[in-house]
């Protein structure tokens, strides 16, 4: 992920700040490197190759045996509980094998599905959503922004009063804004962009009351 350092953070919280003075509403800014390691991802990845690995022999046994002299030498007659210990040893190496490879994080992360991706990032933003912000505001005007790097996507999560007053398509601006500099590696201005367009969507529904405190803390978050 690229590092945002002091300097983003303030003007993050700046962005912030000055769009909360026409609204009602409390934003909340989340990056983070990645919303899984998806472990999964590489344990059926490895089980795949292994399973593949014991078709190919099935459907071609003479590799196997060629393995198995190679293994215990000779040309004699080929002895089944060594050809069993044969095709265990080397289904184990190859699952071992792959998932060793697997572990290199950029390649896992290339073969997890895309829709997966999706799923657990969304479901990680309602976590860390539910965590930071949700019901902790008076008129239930919480939002989140949640930028996830790793698997490239981001969301916008929200309390239940702006779910009730905003459609959905509401935020595609804000998405385009911050998607657009983040891919170019300005991930400040990215969430800064965002967060101005959020803080515009949310002015019209909600503008700024003069009772209304300052809930959360104006601030963006690394995990």
């Amino acid at each position: 992920m690229h590092k945002l350092t002091a300097e983003d953070h303030a003007r993050v919280s700046a962005a912030i700040a000055q769009a909360e003075k026409a609204t009602d509403g409390e934003i909340v800014a989340v990056a983070t490197d990645l919303s899984d390691k998806y472990h999964d991802a590489a344990w059926q990845w490895a089980a795949l190759a292994m399973f593949v690995q014991m078709g190919l022999w099935a459907f071609v046994p003479g590799l196997l045996e060629d393995v198995y002299h190679f293994l215990f030498g000779g040309w004699g007659e080929v002895e089944q509980d060594k050809l069993l210990l044969t095709v265990l040893m080397l289904a184990l190496a190859k699952f071992l094998g792959v998932w060793l490879i697997l572990n290199w994080m950029p390649l896992r992360l290339l073969l997890v599905p895309p829709a997966t991706k999706t799923r657990r990032v969304r479901r990680r933003a309602i976590d860390i959503y539910k965590a930071g912000a949700d019901k902790r505001t008076v008129r239930r005007t919480g939002i989140l922004i949640y930028l996830s790097m790793g698997e490239h996507r981001a969301e916008i999560i929200h309390d239940e009063a702006i779910t009730k007053a905003v459609a959905p398509d509401a935020w595609g601006e804000a998405m385009i804004a911050l998607l657009g500099p983040v891919k170019e590696g300005r991930v400040a201005d990215g969430i800064c962009a965002a967060i101005g367009e959020i803080g515009e969507v949310l002015a019209k529904h909600f503008p700024k009351s003069v009772d209304n405190p300052n809930e959360i803390p104006d601030k963006l978050i690394e995990l």
